[in-house]
């Protein structure tokens, strides 16, 4: 085994002269492509795997409210269709190796041999929904006379513009996110309200805009 994975070692080394593809400084996210639909599987997996390793996984879900047999329950979903995240310093080669071997894996991103951490737009997405917990709740809406959302609170106030549709029956928004230039839509829950409450006509929406939507 340990011969085995020396070997490996050398082999990626040799491919990519000067490049050391595990090591990117500082605190990071990488995401993690995975089998869609087996997200939940594959962290089950993984955590048991990668119990004695330095970096976190994550797995950021979505609740939405699903209608079957004519009643409503909360239901959870993946909010990156496809992908886990791992959040630490840099990605040693035993994690590394780890995370490669567990069923229903297809690579980290940017790919195996180039294994880069989220910046930009993607990381500040990434982190601006982790700020509200791993699992995203619904948010609290307002329609103007003109039919525009406006998010009052929750983890959808400040990505308007990813809105793309709005389901009002079913008390979802259809929102446009990206990973690595791949871009996707997901429902999320939205709570429609008719009226802006007093202490928000005073203040203006700012004073409705505290995390920790419920």
């Amino acid at each position: 085994m340990g011969e085995k994975f020396i070997g490996l070692l050398s082999r990626l080394f040799h491919l990519f002269p000067g490049r050391d593809i595990f090591k990117t400084g500082s605190m990071n996210y990488f995401a993690v492509q995975v089998r869609t639909r087996d997200e939940g599987k594959f962290m089950a997996l993984a955590e048991k795997s990668m119990a004695a390793q330095p970096l976190k996984l994550i797995f950021p879900r979505r609740m939405l409210k699903v209608r079957r047999r004519g009643k409503y329950r909360q239901e959870l979903a993946p909010l990156f269709p496809g992908y886990v995240f791992l959040f630490g310093g840099d990605v040693p080669p035993q994690t590394y190796w780890k995370i490669k071997k567990v069923p229903g894996f297809f690579r980290f991103l940017k790919s195996n041999y180039d294994i880069q951490p989220l910046s930009g737009e993607e990381r500040e997405l990434l982190v601006h929904f982790l700020s509200y917990g791993e699992i995203v709740k619904s948010s609290t809406v307002i329609f103007d006379e003109d039919s525009r959302i406006q998010v009052l609170n929750g983890p959808m106030q400040g990505l308007e513009g990813r809105i793309v549709k709005v389901d009002k029956r079913k008390g979802r928004a259809k929102i446009k996110l990206d990973m690595y230039g791949n871009s996707f839509l997901v429902d999320v829950g939205i709570e429609i309200i008719e009226k802006i409450p007093e202490a928000a006509d005073a203040g203006g929406v700012s004073a409705m805009s505290g995390k920790g939507n419920s």
